[in-house]
């Protein structure tokens, strides 16, 4: 180093002058055999570069650690304010004065938390902007995301300077979208792509970040972003999301009677390896509905597709092809009926990163999935080979596809399945049975509505035409030998005349 040169013509003319200088007085601190600089502390360059960055990183560790510390403070403090809000009557007066204070206690803090390093000064306005008091952070926390923002800032440090720029980034976004409530879901969600693109490029270009730990990184902006994001932009009431989720549940509710063999499914549930495969794929497709983000739904899916290829290879003792994956996953989400299945595929295509949904298995899987949706919606009776006639008595439950017949069972099947079909072609035809008198009961009560309608309705029309008059009530007739005015003009009675013979 220039230094250690300097040295050494120092001591050539203090040797020349007769002064004797202390060699270990010159020499590096740390022991290194260079000569050190009064300026550096008493260390030679290199060491001093490492010493400062020794101390540079011990500084970034203490600061991460007083962030989280004063965050967990910040929202205790809220925990408990809201709590006690309802047993203190404060007034507006003072929430104001209450506010104020804590609003200037944050300000402050920050400033002196970032004030400790050398080159923070230059800096203070972005930490102060980035540190900002926002909606977000004033309503208090689930459970789940305070977990998972505590993940991500310990995924940061890994990071170091690129991480605090992350955070920051990631803060204003949230801020950002926090006041962009009332724009459309297709506006959101051009800006989360807008946000993931520059974010990316950041990475790449300005901080100089390997490949590897870009998607990491992206991974870990879209976790952290999404979990507080998600009550506001997963089926939100300004779209259709709820009614398409009804109207294909419905559907798929309506084709419960569609069988593998109609789908040509390559898949014997009837071995146990394979049915087990069947149940897991359909448990994953139906946990997509319980996951936040969309890098774990697509991971759900790419699950639920796994089991699908296990159970195809297992059956045909063979790799699966294209051809025999998509009816199989058809099959699959018929009979699971996944919960708002439609919403999660909405969620996924809005707000999952690009890059992950253009490239990969993730992203070939949930295309898959979106065929096989779109294929269920537009189901016909040409595409399962049924007449129309069939196919409309199979919707409207007339009637459902006849079972296998006990005796076309090969001799090795249980005896418990073949039971289980005798009983299941029992009730099919009970069923039928009793459809059947249903609709002739309804019949015979129609005919006796109709006849007793007619009756009145002929009653009604006698009356009409020929009217019933009731004559006032005759006199009663006297008797001949009764005393009556009226009898004593009538002639003398007879009198008996005898006749000689």
């Amino acid at each position: 180093p220039f230094f250690s040169l300097s040295r050494k013509k120092m001591n050539l003319k203090s040797e020349r002058r007769g002064i004797h200088v202390d060699q270990s007085e010159l020499l590096c601190k740390k022991g290194c055999g260079y000569y050190g600089n009064p300026a550096w502390q008493g260390f030679c360059s290199k060491c001093w570069r490492e010493e400062y960055h020794k101390a540079r990183q011990k500084q970034i560790q203490e600061d991460w650690e007083l962030a989280e510390r004063l965050q967990r403070e910040e929202e205790e403090a809220y925990a408990s304010s809201q709590s006690t809000q309802g047993a203190q009557s404060l007034t507006f007066s003072k929430f104001e004065e209450k506010k104020t204070n804590e609003k200037t206690r944050k300000v402050t803090t920050v400033k002196k938390f970032f004030t400790a390093s050398s080159r923070a000064g230059a800096k203070k306005a972005e930490i102060q902007e980035a540190k900002a008091p926002s909606p977000s952070i004033h309503r208090q926390a689930s459970i789940e995301t305070d977990r998972v923002s505590k993940e991500f800032i310990e995924f940061l440090k890994t990071y170091h300077k690129p991480g605090q720029d992350i955070y920051k980034q990631c803060k204003l976004f949230l801020d950002t979208m926090n006041h962009k409530r009332d724009l459309s879901i297709e506006e959101q969600s051009e800006c989360a792509q807008d946000f993931y693109q520059n974010v990316a490029d950041k990475l790449q270009t300005r901080w100089k970040v390997p490949p590897e730990k870009v998607e990491k990184a992206m991974d870990q902006i879209e976790k952290y972003i999404m979990t507080r994001q998600y009550k506001y932009v997963f089926c939100p009431e300004t779209t259709d999301d709820e009614k398409k989720d009804l109207a294909v549940q419905k559907r798929i509710r309506a084709l419960h009677w569609v069988t593998p063999q109609m789908l040509c499914v390559p898949v014997n549930e009837e071995i146990p390896e394979v049915s087990d495969m069947v149940v897991k794929a359909i448990t994953d497709i139906i946990e997509m509905d319980s996951k936040r983000v969309p890098r774990d739904k697509l991971a759900c899916i790419t699950k639920c597709s796994k089991h699908i290829f296990n159970a195809i290879k297992i059956t045909k003792n063979e790799p699966a092809s294209a051809d025999d994956f998509l009816p199989t996953l058809i099959y699959i989400v018929l009979k699971g009926n996944p919960p708002r299945l439609q919403s999660n595929i909405q969620y996924i295509t809005r707000f999952c990163n690009p890059s992950r949904l253009m490239t990969g298995e993730d992203g070939y899987y949930f295309t898959n999935l979106c065929c096989a949706v779109a294929f269920i919606e537009k189901l016909d009776a040409q595409s399962l080979n049924l007449s129309q006639e069939d196919f409309d008595r199979f919707m409207t439950g007339q009637t459902s596809p006849k079972k296998q017949e006990s005796d076309s069972f090969s001799p090795d099947v249980c005896l418990g399945v073949k039971q289980m079909c005798k009983s299941l072609d029992l009730l099919s035809q009970l069923n039928e049975r009793q459809e059947r008198i249903v609709s002739e009961a309804k019949k015979l009560e129609k005919d006796l509505i109709d006849w007793t309608d007619g009756i009145t309705k002929e009653v009604e029309d006698i009356v009409e035409k020929y009217p019933l008059e009731i004559k006032p009530k005759s006199q009663a007739l006297a008797a001949i030998d009764s005393e009556n005015v009226e009898n004593d003009k009538l002639p003398p009675p007879l009198q008996p005349q005898v006749y000689a013979g």
